[in-house]
């Protein structure tokens, strides 16, 4: 179980990650940080948990694109060769909204899920509790006794886990393996990043090639 908190650079490198648009304006300099700051504002916000200064998202927004002119020197200095990765197939995103399901409900739920999947990953944000697990009859039936709590439920997905060296940079490595993706015509369903560790979430089409291509860059 990992629980990361959220920081300003983590929340603008997932939103801007998981939406391909902003993605490639940013990429190819084709967007006002400013306006862009302040479409994000609240979003980040309800990921970080409280109010952000639209000139701190400013920040993690360049310090992001500044990220994309590192690529070419990365590719060279096999950014990924010492990351250790696992990929997971089978897995279900679970999302409830804190409007209606409180701590406690979401400590119930981690106990139970411990049980059954040791290696689901949860996520907390203001709005909402997100779980990533494996999908199998177990976890439909603990889900089944919260059912008087409106939570969002999808199938079909994957995860990879790439473990990070401390001595990589993250926001770095995040560029470089969303860029890796992207290029090869592999579309994020979300990611979500901490200090040692990404965990990309795609379909699970998506996730063998993926899986390929970045144990390709490991073996570098």
């Amino acid at each position: 179980m990992r629980a990361p908190s959220v920081s300003v650079p983590d929340a603008v490198r997932e939103i801007i990650t998981r939406n391909r648009s902003i993605y490639d304006c940013i990429k190819m300099g084709l967007i006002n940080y400013t306006s862009l700051a302040i479409k994000l504002q609240k979003e980040v916000e309800a990921q970080v948990g409280g109010p952000v200064n639209p000139n701190t998202i400013v920040v993690a927004i360049k310090r992001y694109a500044d990220s994309f002119e590192k690529k070419d020197d990365m590719q060279n200095e096999t950014v990924l060769k010492n990351a250790r990765l696992s990929l997971r197939d089978g897995i279900a995103d679970i999302r409830f909204s804190s409007d209606d399901f409180e701590m406690k409900d979401a400590v119930d739920l981690m106990d139970r899920f411990m049980q059954i999947d040791p290696n689901y990953e949860f996520f907390r944000s203001t709005d909402s509790f997100r779980f990533f697990t494996e999908d199998i009859s177990d976890v439909r039936k603990i889900l089944e006794s919260f059912s008087s709590h409106k939570n969002f439920f999808q199938t079909g997905l994957a995860k990879i886990t790439i473990s990070i060296p401390e001595s990589e940079h993250s926001s770095d490595v995040v560029s470089y393996v969303s860029e890796i993706l992207h290029d090869n015509g592999i579309e994020l369903v979300n990611a979500f990043f901490g200090q040692d560790h990404i965990v990309v979430v795609l379909h699970e089409e998506d996730a063998a090639r993926a899986y390929q291509i970045l144990r390709r860059e490991v073996s570098r």
